[in-house]
């Protein structure tokens, strides 16, 4: 939880001013032609796909370090992922052009794709009826980082351009330590040889059965989340555009939208969300989150003033902490413990073609819809994983509430 929460905020030290550095090469360079060739070019669509291409990288990779992590061990799986990162904020320091700023997204990508690993890893140490829980512990923990990281990057842009990625790279030194002193194997199958290890079906194959098998338990929980997910992003790639055009937030005041978004995060997973867990059970408020996410989405284009604003965006955070930890907690009971790495991975790969599909229609849909249609879209898609996930709860194991 440490090691994610520091990994975080270097994240977010450099999320939120992406755009802002972006529409300084809109207009210029090669890449930048090429795009608008095909129609491309506007500053919306630019911006969503830079995103966007964080999530492409991701989802190439987060299947193999699944595999990865089930064979060798979570652990070195994670050390390369933060390294990954490191890099990746050096390119974005210095980057000078769109390019520069494609390739440090796609590095970070390459190296995000363990976010599998990390939840495979918590749902390792846990029970299987805590691991709801012990998931929205995790997300706790990383939505610190999205609460602190914006502030502190707002706060280096003040000194100079390349400071946000140059701390960013510098907190990623000092996780990499951490975590190479602290970080303990997981995963027990770590290090055993082939012949005695139990089979994990390959990667491939795994995709094609989410795909063709979508009602299988562990295909409608992948696909619950990957739908939620985009709906999500899609509304996240377009927010600070929506809010310069709405309210004239610009990038020395966006950090502090994200704050607040980060501080209400961390209260509901940290306060609320394992208690309602013992009440409701994941199925029932994993649909409670879908609801409110839907609602937040369908208020954001109808807000007209700060105390409107603030209202709308409380929904999200809402809806993010009661579904996507419960989703996951339910895909690790509904999996074998041998393949969670694969399951988590996999799952990551369909989230992270939705967070490449949900910010380009969001960027598409912004620069030539409306402002408003990338928000009712996102909240038609929060609707329908209500829908799909009726009557979930009778493919789980029963267990009793835990005592906290």
């Amino acid at each position: 939880m440490v090691t994610a929460f520091v990994d975080m905020v270097g994240l977010l030290m450099v999320l939120p001013l992406l755009p802002f550095y972006a529409q300084r090469f809109v207009g210029q360079g090669p890449l930048w032609r090429a795009l608008d060739t095909v129609g491309l070019g506007g500053e919306g669509t630019v911006i969503a796909i830079l995103v966007s291409s964080f999530a492409i990288a991701q989802l190439v990779s987060a299947p193999l370090w699944g595999r990865v992590s089930d064979r060798y061990g979570r652990r070195p799986a994670l050390m390369i992922g933060l390294a990954s990162s490191g890099i990746a904020y050096v390119v974005f320091a210095y980057a000078g052009s769109l390019e520069l700023l494609f390739l440090s997204r796609i590095v970070q990508g390459a190296g995000g794709g363990t976010v599998g690993v990390i939840q495979a890893y918590v749902a390792d140490a846990t029970e299987p009826k805590d691991r709801a829980k012990a998931l929205g512990w995790l997300s706790a923990a990383t939505n610190a980082g999205v609460a602190l990281g914006p502030a502190i990057g707002s706060f280096a842009a003040r000194i100079g351009p390349e400071w946000p990625g140059l701390f960013a790279a510098i907190i990623t030194l000092v996780n990499v330590g951490f975590a190479w002193k602290y970080l303990t194997e997981s995963n027990e199958h770590a290090g055993v040889k082939t012949a005695d290890r139990p089979k994990v079906s390959g990667s491939r194959e795994t995709l094609l059965r989410v795909t063709t098998h979508p009602g299988l338990p562990a295909s409608r929980l992948i696909w619950i989340y990957a739908i939620g997910m985009g709906a999500f992003h899609g509304m996240n790639a377009i927010l600070a555009l929506f809010l310069n055009a709405q309210f004239g937030i610009d990038e020395t005041s966006i950090g502090w939208v994200f704050v607040y978004i980060g501080v209400l995060s961390v209260l509901t997973r940290a306060v609320f969300l394992g208690p309602l867990v013992d009440r409701y059970r994941e199925p029932r408020l994993s649909r409670y989150g879908g609801m409110f996410l839907m609602l937040g989405m369908l208020a954001l284009p109808f807000t007209t003033n700060y105390a409107s604003l603030a209202l709308a965006i409380l929904l999200i955070p809402l809806g993010t902490a009661f579904t996507f930890p419960c989703v996951t907690g339910m895909l690790s009971q509904v999996i074998p413990n041998h393949e969670r790495g694969l399951y988590m991975g996999v799952q990551q790969t369909f989230g992270g073609i939705a967070r490449v599909a949900g910010p380009l229609w969001a960027g598409f849909a912004f620069d030539y819809l409306g402002k408003g249609v990338p928000f009712f879209t996102g909240a038609a898609l929060a609707a329908f994983t209500i829908f799909l996930g009726l009557g979930i709860e009778h493919h789980l194991p029963d267990h009793k509430p835990s005592v906290a």
